[in-house]
């Protein structure tokens, strides 16, 4: 509880994963470096635990996978991680004309990928549209990627690098124009539109472009936008981050909820307690790793719900004694390695939207699993042969649909969950799923009311707000090493270091490292 110094030359408020990689910069730069930490643990979202009493199993309970982390970041603060690819880049089971069928997604894309689009769709046209379309994001990807650890660029000079096509449909147009255009089955459209919708609810559409912005950071990561399994599960990942800060000398104090900031131009003090007992240290700066609005609140800005994010998705976890067969007759190890796309059909997101936007939880959830333990079988520990972990995200559940009845509409929601998937199963998950020590099955469900009550993600919102272009307008204000950064607060000695900065978003780090930039800058 006690820290060990009055005074320090950064302190950060979050130790999950942006928090530590602002910290192990600033650390390894000579600056004295305090992270504070509301829970009992560091690594925020990114964390590994058992989930389920009685089983050994370490799932990645809330963020899973990764793709934004930057290799540089990586190499950087010596992280001893392991990130594998997957076999699998996605599977898609459908049924037409009562044929059970499916959409096969290899990594790398080979023979079987492009017979797969054959059989779906009747011909090649499909195909070589996803290919070009993929080599449009992938020409963007390749400009944008290697500006992410550097000061802000501005629109224009990243659009001057960009085909004016390329631009107009992925970054001036709502994205839905663009994949109605390119394709014209309904089944290969929504896989491709998947990406723009994960944590965000939005047509596809929807005029402020927040679904382009989601699928270009889900394209992005290192130039590539493959996302890789965290050998050891997410809490690999910061744990790694945790031992690299330390290493540095950065103080880690757990169970210490922050309470107050009070910043001036050129010093902030911070106030933090454990239930009962209250410390207040001062620093040149203060990062923030919490959701800007909740800064705003620690700053002492009345709380506005007006302006509370709203975070939509259903996360549930699943410990299984063994694969489910699919009726398709896929190899479940093929279809589950990767992302299993379920009611995902361009048709069935927009339905599913429509729904939700008029209160309702979708009749047919759309939504995506795929089994960690395939790839990286090291998070079971010694639980018993067959033993598999299944993580579903669902989407289009805003938390607006469960503020009137959480417990209810979190039921209704599963088991809609569990319907989609169980459409495409010889048999019902549920036959499947491992018991814990209590003989209760393994299953755990997470709504974005919970998201808040155990991460304080306002909303739940994965993203702690809507993400932004990761480029600053062309007459944005750049004065500050903060505002070249991207990392500004309107108080000069808070800056913003976690997912609310304006290239924050998913487990990257890159928020982190931004901000720390920053203050060295300054400095």
């Amino acid at each position: 509880m006690t820290s060990a110094q009055n005074q320090y030359d950064v302190v950060v408020v979050g130790g999950g994963h942006n928090g530590l990689v602002s910290a192990a910069y600033l650390a390894r730069a000579g600056l004295s470096v305090l992270v504070l930490e509301r829970l009992d643990h560091t690594g925020g979202a990114a964390v590994s635990a058992p989930a389920f009493a009685g089983r050994q199993a370490r799932l990645s309970r809330y963020s899973y996978l990764v793709s934004l982390l930057p290799n540089q970041l990586i190499d950087d603060l010596g992280l001893d991680i392991a990130l594998a690819s997957r076999s699998t880049a996605s599977y898609t089971p459908v049924i037409r004309d009562g044929k059970p069928g499916g959409l096969l997604v290899e990594r790398p894309e080979g023979d079987a990928t492009r017979r797969s689009f054959e059989e779906l769709t009747g011909g090649t046209t499909e195909f070589d549209a996803w290919r070009e379309f993929y080599a449009d994001t992938a020409d963007l990807a390749h400009v944008v990627a290697p500006t992410l650890l550097s000061p802000l660029p501005v629109e224009r000079s990243i659009r001057e690098q960009v085909d004016p096509g390329i631009w107009r449909d992925f970054v001036e147009r709502p994205l839905g124009e663009a994949i109605e255009a390119r394709f014209t089955d309904d089944t290969v459209r929504g896989v491709v539109a998947t990406d723009a919708l994960i944590g965000t609810f939005a047509s596809l559409h929807e005029e402020s472009l927040v679904q382009n912005r989601c699928f270009l950071y889900h394209l992005i990561g290192n130039g590539t936008g493959e996302w890789r399994v965290p050998v050891g599960g997410m809490g690999a990942v910061t744990d790694a981050l945790a031992r690299s800060a330390t290493a540095a000398g950065v103080e880690i104090i757990t169970s210490a909820g922050v309470s107050a900031i009070r910043g001036s131009e050129d010093a902030a003090e911070v106030t933090w307690n454990d239930g009962g007992t209250s410390r207040t240290v001062g620093a040149r700066f203060v990062l923030s790793n919490v959701a800007p609005w909740v800064l705003r609140i620690l700053l002492g800005e009345p709380e506005d719900p007006a302006t509370k994010p709203v975070g939509a998705q259903l996360k549930i976890n699943f410990l299984l004694d063994r694969l489910p067969r699919l009726k398709s007759g896929v190899d479940p190890a093929v279809a589950f390695a990767g992302t299993l796309h379920l009611d995902e059909d361009y048709s069935q997101l927009e339905a599913a939207y429509a729904e939700a936007a008029s209160g309702s939880i979708p009749s047919v959830l759309p939504g995506e699993v795929y089994c960690h333990s395939l790839t990286d079988p090291s998070i079971l520990g010694e639980s018993p042969t067959g033993t598999h972990t299944l993580t579903y995200f669902g989407l289009h559940t805003p938390a607006t649909l469960f503020d009137a009845d959480p417990v209810g509409a979190k039921a209704l929601a599963v088991s809609r969950a569990l319907a989609s998937i169980d459409e495409h199963l010889v048999e019902p998950l549920e036959a499947c799923l491992a018991r814990d020590g209590v003989g209760n099955p393994c299953i755990e469900a997470k709504i974005p009311q919970d998201v808040e009550s155990d991460l304080a993600m306002p909303g739940g919102h994965i993203f702690h707000g809507d993400l932004d272009w990761p480029w600053a307008p062309n007459r944005a204000r750049m004065e500050t090493p903060a505002q070249r950064w991207g990392v500004q607060t309107d108080v000069a000695s808070v800056l913003l270091c976690g997912a609310g900065a304006r290239r924050g978003g998913a487990v990257s780090g890159i928020g982190g490292h931004n901000a720390a930039q920053a203050v060295l800058e300054s400095l």
